[in-house]
Formats: C-alpha cells, sequence, structure tokens
C-alpha cells in the first residue's frame, strides 16, 4: 500500500508572502517603506478593532476636552493616546515584514480520508522576532468553512521557522485547492487589525476512495506451476545471485565452481516463482458509465482493487483508457496509477468501444485481464476474463 509522505519543496516556487521573491532580495528604500505606511498596497488593509475604537473615541473626548479647557494635562493625556494608535499601526505593519509562507501537504491525498495539512511560516527580518499572527485557510473550494490557525509562540528572526497544522478531509476524488485567504496581526496592543492577503493557492489531488467489495474465489491466490519469476530470494529453480557462506547455511547451496574460482565459499539464491500476474483495465467511457456516482464507485473499486492486489504481488499491469498500459513493480508505479485515476473527469469522451476480448499491446503474455463493468444503476462489477470476480 502506498504509504503517505511529506512532498519536497522549491523555495522560489512556493514561498509567497511579504518577504518572498523581489521583496525579500533586500531592504528597500525608506521613501518606499514611507509610502507603504502611507498608501498600504492593494488588499492591504488597517482596521480598528473593538479595543480600538474605544481608543479611539477616548482620544476624541479627551481632544475635546482639552481643546475647551486648554489643560496641559489632556493634551498630554491625547498625545499619548495617539501615539499609542500610530505605534500600534507602525508595529503591526513591521510585524509582518519578511514573512514567508507555503502549505505543505502529504503525498497520498484521498477521498474521504482525514489527512493532516501544514502551514509552514518563517521570518526574514534580521532584527526583529514576529508575534501573533492569525492565518484564515480554506481548502475544498469557496463554499468550505475557513479554518482559522494562530501563531501563539515567538517567531525569532534570521530564519526562524514554526509548522501550523490541521486537519483536512477530501469529499471527493480529483482536484481541490488550499487557499491561505488571510493573514492579520494584532501585534503589539491590538488596537489595530493589520490584514495582508494570502496570495497563496496549492491545487492538490485526492486519489478515490476506498470501498469495501465483495470478493470471489476468482481472484484468490494461486501459484503458477511454472513460468515467470520474481527477483526476489525464494526456492524456485532459476538462480538469481551468489553470495557469501554465512552459518546455517545448507551446504547443498554452495557453488562449488565459483567458490574455487574466487578462494571464498559462494552460495546460490534462487528467484521466487511468481503468482499468476493481472492486468487491469479501466475504462471510464461516458457511454458505458452515464451515471456520475456509478464511475465514482467503479474509480474507487479499480483503486482499491489495484492496492489490494499489488499487496499481494499478482498486479502486473494497469490500462487508464485510453492512455497505454503501465507496468507496475514498484509503489512508485501504483502511485502513478491511483494519480492516473484522480484525474479522470466524469463525463468524460467517448469512445467505439473495444473488441471483446482484445488485450492492450503492451501486457506481458499469459496476463489476464480484469476489468469493470456497470450493474444495474447502483453496482459495479470487476470481471476476470469474463467471469465475475469481484462486486461493489
Amino acid at each position: 500500500m502506498p504509504t503517505s509522505r511529506p512532498l519536497t519543496f522549491s523555495d522560489a516556487e512556493t514561498w509567497a508572502g511579504p518577504g518572498a521573491g523581489r521583496d525579500a532580495a533586500g531592504p528597500g528604500r525608506w521613501v518606499t517603506l514611507f509610502w507603504a505606511l502611507i498608501y498600504p498596497p492593494r488588499g492591504e488593509r488597517v482596521a480598528p478593532t473593538t479595543s480600538g475604537v474605544v481608543l479611539i473615541s477616548l482620544a476624541i473626548g479627551v481632544g475635546t476636552a482639552a481643546y475647551n479647557t486648554a489643560n496641559n494635562i489632556l493634551f498630554l493625556t491625547l498625545a499619548l493616546l495617539l501615539s499609542c494608535l500610530v505605534l500600534s499601526g507602525v508595529l503591526s505593519w513591521m510585524n509582518l515584514q519578511r514573512i514567508t509562507w507555503r502549505v505543505r501537504t502529504e503525498r497520498a491525498l484521498r477521498a474521504g480520508r482525514t489527512t493532516t495539512l501544514g502551514l509552514e511560516v518563517r521570518n526574514g527580518k534580521r532584527l526583529l522576532p514576529t508575534y501573533g499572527l492569525a492565518f484564515e485557510m480554506q481548502a475544498g473550494g469557496e463554499k468550505a468553512p475557513r479554518v482559522p490557525l494562530a501563531l501563539t509562540s515567538r517567531l525569532d528572526p534570521a530564519g526562524g521557522e514554526t509548522c501550523l497544522e490541521w486537519e483536512w478531509r477530501p469529499e471527493r476524488r480529483g482536484e481541490s485547492t488550499i487557499v491561505l485567504v488571510r493573514v492579520s496581526s494584532l501585534f503589539p496592543f491590538g488596537f489595530l487589525k493589520k490584514s495582508y492577503p494570502g496570495r497563496l493557492t496549492r491545487r492538490v489531488w485526492a486519489w478515490p476512495a476506498t470501498v469495501v467489495y465483495e470478493r470471489h474465489p476468482l481472484l484468490a491466490p494461486a501459484r503458477r506451476t511454472a513460468g515467470e519469476t520474481l527477483a526476489r530470494v525464494g526456492q524456485s529453480d532459476d538462480l538469481l545471485a551468489l553470495r557469501r557462506y554465512a552459518s546455517g547455511d545448507s551446504p547443498r547451496l554452495i557453488h562449488w565452481k565459483a567458490s574455487a574460482r574466487t578462494g571464498e565459499w559462494l552460495v546460490r539464491q534462487y528467484a521466487a516463482e511468481a503468482e499468476q500476474g493481472l492486468s487491469l483495465v479501466v475504462d471510464a467511457d461516458a457511454l458505458r458509465w452515464p451515471r456520475p456516482e456509478q464511475l465514482e464507485l467503479m474509480l474507487s473499486l479499480a483503486a482499491t482493487l489495484a492496492e489490494d492486489l499489488f499487496r499481494e504481488g499478482r498486479l502486473a499491469w494497469v490500462e487508464v483508457v485510453p492512455e497505454p498500459a503501465r507496468r507496475v513493480r514498484r509503489v512508485t508505479d501504483l502511485e502513478a496509477v491511483l494519480d492516473q485515476l484522480a484525474r479522470i473527469a466524469p463525463g468524460g469522451e467517448t469512445r467505439p468501444e473495444r473488441p471483446t476480448g482484445q488485450r492492450p499491446a503492451t501486457t506481458g503474455p499469459g496476463q489476464h485481464r480484469v476489468s469493470f463493468v456497470p450493474e444495474g444503476n447502483r453496482g459495479v462489477g470487476a470481471y476476470l476474463d469474463g467471469q465475475r470476480a469481484a462486486r461493489a
């Protein structure tokens, strides 16, 4: 079965935020910074919070009283309140400078299965740390609920990193988007809320969901009497390799000629006999599968059956029509097949029916074909060389 493993990233392609790209090249000019404070770029905004509205109202009241009474104490109080507002806005703006972020996903996303997503955050400032950032994430589409994430710890300067994780369950097979909607900062006093557009969209693919199916004895593992062998140690008559003698090896396995030639004891390793290989054929033609829910069930059955057969060592080829058949030998081959199944669009193009019994040209000799046909309005059957072998 494919294992979940983190993806690898390229910094130039996946990092986003104020510190990514051109902004990360070096410190800007003071004039640019000054105008960025007065006229923020499009999408950035500063809004007062509830406590900020109270502070502004208090400042207006104190200013009015100071103007009417000409009291220096009230003018000093007004100046203190206004300086708190200005300082809060400046520090909120500096708190977001040179911050970058990217989304981390697992390699194997499965429809109907909960997975863990991560938002990596990096501080590119040289001297100042970052505090109190809030992120709004959205996965699965525009109608999906937004997930709030909070940076509760200090993010050190000069490359400090952290990862904020949350769980997500893809509801359907196929392509989905993970969007960072907005980043906000209430640091330091919470009077003003500085917001920055996320500008990060990541497209991911979810494999078909696993399905419980009824398996007939026709698909039960059966060993071949003679024929193909696998490249692993076993007890067949085909020599796989020679290795040094180890304690406990049978003297019958010693290769006397090779041992005499090399001057050390060498024993034979034989290949294991392979079970009968199967070829899986997945045809999502719209004429055959007019109902989307039945098509999804077929793809889920094909994906589940492919994993089960691969785990048993019986899956040899997979053909996702109209693409050529693919040889399946390792986990990466199986993952490539599941990627193909995830990218099948419902209601695909119609094609002429393949003649009965015709096999793909790249399928090896002696391979048995497993194909899928609709059964009734909801069911799906898997047929091995024309005989029912499984049903979902």
